[in-house]
């Protein structure tokens, strides 16, 4: 299985099953001499860890990082930084009756038409458990971009029920399960969510991740465009399905003098009078704040009966068991930041490469 890899300079491979003995990742490329210990990464972690409230599933991961190598008394030495996070709380048996049968919505089907075998047991390397080792990877790469560079995500829908944006408040997110940067949505969605979860069901939800700080100059045409790289790693996360960047598919509706970001100079600073591009143009990033929204489709894993076939290809029906996330878009708002962090940690080194700044 090729394709583990993700980035350039900074980069990072990730390993391991949802029910194996342990996940992993190796990040590569991280300069020498940034302090880093395994409480540093142990933070943003724990932020992802399951079963934190009834809104997500109840898989018991205490999720504790080891750092393996890359670090010497206290600070990276350049070399590949190995971590690893034992899984302790794996229940193979709960998919023990389906594991002839491809889950609707899920990648047993692909897998097996591609490798001629799978991984059965929660999904193997296609469950979301592999980005537990993302986040510490993230962590990692806010190290290399340093405390100037601020990366915040919050859920801004849960079905079809969005944030009033005048309510926007950061602080809230901490305050609530969900995320939610709305405290009086976050009250509607926790009703809305137990009647979706008892009633066996999951839901989706829009994710928008917003980095403060990000200097003019990262990113490069035509092939290594920052936005290009920003959309691949929140694709690559498990059930998203769309993304997008500004204004995104609703500058389709505007005319060409609302879309373009007009400027001006203010205190002997280029300053933009809004940001619709989202804080990338021409593939490299502006100086302002780089604004991203995702899709996250509801969790394929319902409790009734769905139409299916089997290995054998015969037509049944299947009901997954098992501790499943109601709204997987919960879990996603940490990776999501993860993923923006390695993106940009990726291209800040690129461009000192290119740029020497």
């Amino acid at each position: 299985m090729s394709a583990n890899t993700f980035g350039h300079l900074f980069r990072c491979t990730t390993f391991g099953e949802s029910h194996g003995p342990a996940i992993g990742c190796v990040v590569d490329g991280a300069p020498p001499r940034l302090p880093l210990a395994e409480e540093d990464i142990q933070y943003y972690v724990d932020r992802r860890r399951p079963g934190q409230s009834r809104h997500t599933t109840q898989r018991r991961e205490p999720d504790r990082v080891q750092i393996l190598s890359g670090v010497f008394e206290g600070v990276t030495t350049g070399a590949p930084i190995g971590l690893l996070i034992v899984n302790e709380d794996a229940k193979s048996k709960d998919y023990e009756t389906i594991k002839e049968m491809f889950r609707p919505g899920h990648a047993d089907y692909t897998y097996y038409k591609k490798y001629g075998i799978r991984d059965w047991r929660g999904g193997g390397r296609s469950s979301a458990r592999e980005t537990a080792v993302r986040v510490a990877a993230g962590a990692v790469a806010r190290k290399v971009l340093g405390p100037d560079v601020i990366i915040r995500g919050a859920m801004i829908q849960m079905g079809p029920h969005a944030i009033e944006r005048p309510r926007w408040d950061w602080d809230e997110t901490a305050n609530n399960p969900f995320w939610c940067p709305d405290a009086e949505a976050a009250g509607q969605w926790e009703t809305f969510l137990d009647s979706i979860r008892k009633a066996g069901s999951s839901t989706g939800a829009v994710i928008e991740v917003v980095v403060e700080g990000v200097p003019a100059g990262l990113g490069a045409p035509v092939y290594g465009k920052l936005d290009a790289d920003i959309a691949s790693a929140l694709m690559s996360i498990p059930a998203v399905k769309g993304v997008e960047l500004g204004a995104g598919f609703a500058a389709a509706l505007l005319e060409g003098p609302e879309n373009a970001d007009e400027m001006r100079m203010r205190d002997g600073e280029v300053t933009f009078l809004s940001n619709n591009a989202g804080g990338v143009l021409g593939g490299i990033s502006t100086g302002q704040d780089i604004v991203a929204r995702f899709a996250v489709k509801p969790t394929s894993s319902v409790t009734g009966p769905m139409k299916t076939v089997n290995a054998d290809g015969e037509n049944a029906e299947i009901s997954t068991k098992g501790r499943h996330d109601p709204c997987v878009g919960i879990r996603a708002v940490p990776v999501a930041e993860a993923m923006l962090a390695i993106v940009l940690a990726d291209h800040l080194l690129r461009h000192r490469a290119q740029c020497g700044d």
